[in-house]
């Protein structure tokens, strides 16, 4: 019978094994989450005759969390805004990025079709006299979310929104968001 070698014991297995533990539950304490969108204010910046109706723009105040342990980049996008399923308007979300555990408020420019708007004039007088107007908003953005010290792991969020706002004072009367992250399977080393 032959003899069998023990094996060898070594720092460098063990710090080795130590880092892909550390790493390893780093990855499951960080499981995504949803972050989440608030609707705060809708401010009109200006009406714009577009004969024989008034555009109008305005300014859109989001709250923005991002409940996640690592921060992120997010591209540009466009919020699409619906009222009695046609596109009424659209407001840009500029590309930024978003600190991890944070939250905030950005502000979207965007700009409402009168001429769309007076198409659905008889629900708008209706929606006027009861003094609620419900818009439905749409937003794919994508971005990056650093997940190691050199990783970025690629991300889309859809959020949809429906929106009650009172269409005389512009204030938000109720809502109802819903977002969806998908996380991209393959990791970019950077």
């Amino acid at each position: 019978m032959g003899t069998r070698k023990r094996p060898q014991w070594s720092w460098a297995s063990f710090l080795a094994g130590g880092a892909s533990a550390a790493a390893a539950a780093a990855l499951l304490r960080a499981k995504p989450q949803d972050p989440t969108f608030h609707l705060i204010s809708i401010n009109l910046s200006s009406f714009k005759l577009n004969f024989p109706v008034l555009d109008a723009d305005l300014t859109l105040t989001v709250h923005v969390a991002n409940p996640n342990v690592v921060p992120v980049h997010y591209s540009a996008a466009t919020l699409s805004i619906y009222y009695d399923g046609s596109l009424l308007g659209s407001a840009r979300v500029e590309a930024g990025s978003q600190p991890a555990r944070s939250c905030r408020l950005i502000r979207l420019p965007g700009r409402l079709d009168g001429l769309e708007l007076a198409q659905h004039a008889k629900r708008l007088l209706n929606d006027v006299a009861s003094r609620e107007m419900v818009l439905d908003a749409r937003v794919d953005v994508g971005g990056t979310a650093k997940v190691l010290w050199w990783w970025d792991h690629r991300f889309a969020v859809h959020v949809e929104s429906k929106v009650t706002v009172d269409p005389l004072l512009l204030d938000v009367v109720d809502q109802e968001n819903k977002s969806k992250i998908d996380l991209f399977t393959c990791l970019d080393s950077r």
